[in-house]
């Protein structure tokens, strides 16, 4: 069975989230791109949540990752929220992934 494309975008942002949540090397990305890369994030979030609400899989970690990306301009903060948001990414992703395969 084809994996949804919603499940591989969870998968996608997920891992992105994760390297974002490395301290030291996350911020420094995120710094060195000018803080475009919560940018790109932003417009990934959207995507995955669309594609989301369409193939009817799990919202919440493309919401948080919605939120994550507007609060993230704050150094300690937003690497909380990075780390929570990959695991609720992963988490999501994993268990869409496991019923799609049922």
């Amino acid at each position: 069975m084809r994996m949804k494309i919603s499940v591989a975008l969870l998968w996608l942002t997920g891992l992105a989230e994760a390297f974002l949540a490395i301290p030291f090397l996350g911020g420094g990305f995120v710094v060195s791109t000018g803080y475009t890369a919560l940018g790109v994030m932003f417009v990934l979030h959207i995507i995955t949540l669309f594609f989301c609400f369409r193939e009817y899989s799990p919202k919440s970690g493309s919401i948080l990752g919605i939120i994550t990306s507007l609060v993230a301009w704050f150094p300690l903060i937003g690497w909380a929220f990075h780390l929570v948001t990959a695991i609720v990414l992963l988490f999501t992703a994993a268990i869409s992934d496991r019923r799609a395969r049922i």
